[in-house]
């Protein structure tokens, strides 16, 4: 194919997209399952070519961004609060599903073998980070349930890929329980240590950038590089991704810039949307090729629908029974169990959350061309992709018959205000402590009677200053021949942004307010800091970054 003709579709491809999306938000509908249905209705017009894409393409290419972009927002605080509930969705439940699904399979196929039943079972039972975000990011869920079904989703790919592993080798030679173990030790422990290695490296070297333009580039390859570096030594390099973002995500304020912060928290939105929703309507796209390739391996059509349903059911069924009983066990268990406030009503949406994405899609082509039934699994696991995504509509009726109370906007308000406000008495004291006599007395006072305020409109503040100096032209003259009012009230207010953000991060430690409220109050200090940048200066400019950079 031509490379103009590459890019056209590749154009054609992403605004397709673009337009669905916006289409669905509109509407009021759910955009992943409207960009399936267009990319399957899509894929099987006449003249339309098979949309094929190497396996390890995605894996490889989609997956790390995909799940750093996720990772990168997620509240680490908030998931070291539920590590125990976590761990076991996306460990524990995996494998019970995997188990389960696998042996269903293999009773209604027992043709493939046990090995190649399992090899699908592994690849359907991790649930999608993307797919999740993206209905739980529509939704009103109290925060601890999407905290949950974030942290599993983005590390529960993590098991599905080493279970998935075992089942090939059992496919092509032989395993043991001493290979899987193995196998597993070295895919977590790879996968940390490399994460946590990116991590701090990635993390070491933006405290020394001062280009937010830098910054921004080494945050894109972050996910390639940990990704790539965990596989090198049979890592798990979607668990190093995740580690590495939550990492820096964690880190951000300390190493960070606040343009440098802004900038990429809007790249890795944009790469998120525009990822996320190209593989939906890949997903889609695929849907003709898997149906005309499992034509040749299906015996009927509804056996095909019979085995398709058994497998859907026990997919919900167990994920269901694991996590009821997870809840009972917190429950009637030991007083550090009780304290974690599992609740019924929660247990019945994490359960219910059961979609599937692109990983699911991406690993069931990695099952070797001599898996006993290859095409018709690959047409099951497509099947579970939209059925499951289809069920997720149905998660806003669950939420409201269960009538669960949504997030405390309220308090959260009120927790921002009083964060706020203690921030900002601990950047007044540090101004008093750097505050001199050769400072304007103007610019003093003015940072003084705004120091409770939430932020000075600059453009009100511009119209006082030219007001200001134009009635005082004594002061003005001798201010000129020294640092100006804008570099004076950007200096100390530079000084009060860092005692600010320093004592908000302080109290991110104490855990005395709740994360959403301390990211809340960090993101208003960085605009605030973006806005004094911003001012305008007409005598004595600072030099630009980029330009330092550049030079």
């Amino acid at each position: 194919m031509e490379p103009g003709t590459v890019v056209a579709w590749v154009v054609a491809f992403v605004l397709l997209a673009v337009v669905v999306t916006g289409l669905a938000r509109r509407a009021g509908w759910s955009a992943p399952v409207l960009l399936v249905a267009v990319g399957a209705a899509v894929s099987f017009i006449p003249g339309i070519p098979p949309v094929h894409v190497e396996p390890e393409f995605v894996l490889y290419g989609v997956v790390p961004p995909l799940l750093f972009a996720a990772a990168f927002g997620t509240y680490v605080v908030d998931v070291g609060a539920r590590r125990d509930s976590i761990v076991l969705l996306s460990v524990g439940l995996v494998v019970f599903t995997a188990f389960a699904v696998g042996w269903v399979t293999y009773l209604l196929l027992p043709a493939i073998g046990f090995a190649a039943a399992f090899a699908f079972a592994a690849v359907v039972s991790p649930t999608d980070a993307s797919a999740v975000t993206a209905i739980a990011g529509r939704l009103k869920l109290p925060h601890r349930v999407v905290t949950v079904l974030e942290g599993e989703s983005l590390l529960n790919d993590a098991t599905a890929l080493v279970l998935l592993n075992t089942a090939i080798a059992a496919i092509v030679s032989t395993t043991g329980p001493g290979l899987i173990a193995a196998d597993l030790g070295l895919a977590v422990v790879g996968g940390v240590g490399v994460g946590l290695a990116v991590g701090w490296t990635v993390s070491t070297v933006r405290s020394r950038l001062r280009s937010p333009v830098l910054d921004t580039s080494l945050a894109l390859i972050t996910p390639y590089l940990a990704f790539i570096a965990a596989d090198a030594i049979l890592g798990s390099g979607v668990l190093a991704v995740v580690i590495s973002a939550l990492y820096l995500g964690f880190r951000s304020p300390r190493v960070q810039s606040a343009e440098a912060r802004v900038a990429e928290a809007v790249n890795w939105r944009t790469v998120s949307f525009l990822v996320e929703n190209a593989v939906f309507l890949f997903i889609g796209l695929n849907a003709a090729g898997i149906v005309r390739g499992a034509a040749v391996q299906v015996d009927g059509f509804w056996l095909t629908v019979g085995v398709c349903a058994a497998v859907i059911v026990a997919l919900f069924l167990s994920r269901a029974l694991f996590v009821f009983a997870m809840v009972a066990v917190f429950r009637h268990g030991s007083r550090y169990m009780r304290a974690q406030d599992l609740r019924w009503k929660y247990a019945a949406v994490v359960s219910a959350a059961n979609v599937r994405g692109v990983v699911t899609l991406a690993a069931i082509f990695l099952l070797p061309p001599e898996t006993p039934g290859r095409e018709l699994l690959q047409l099951m696991a497509f099947v579970v992709v939209v059925v499951s995504l289809l069920s997720g509509i149905l998660l806003p009726a669950l939420i409201r018959a269960l009538h669960l109370a949504p997030p405390d906007e309220t308090r959260e308000f009120a927790d921002w205000e009083t964060l706020m406000a203690e921030a900002r008495a601990r950047g007044l004291e540090r101004l008093e402590s750097v505050a001199t006599d050769a400072d304007h007395d103007r610019v003093l006072e003015q940072l003084r009677a705004s120091a409770s305020l939430i932020a000075d409109s600059l453009e009100h503040e511009a119209e006082r200053i030219s007001e200001d100096e134009a009635g005082a032209g004594d002061e003005a003259a001798s201010a000129s021949s020294g640092e100006s009012y804008v570099l004076a009230y950007r200096r100390l207010r530079r000084v009060m942004i860092a005692a600010e953000r320093q004592y908000v991060i302080d109290k991110r430690r104490e855990r005395r307010f709740p994360e959403t409220v301390v990211a809340a109050a960090l993101r208003s200090i960085d605009m605030e800091e973006l806005s004094i940048r911003a001012a305008p200066v007409l005598e004595d400019p600072e030099p630009s970054e980029d330009d330092g950079a550049a030079s």
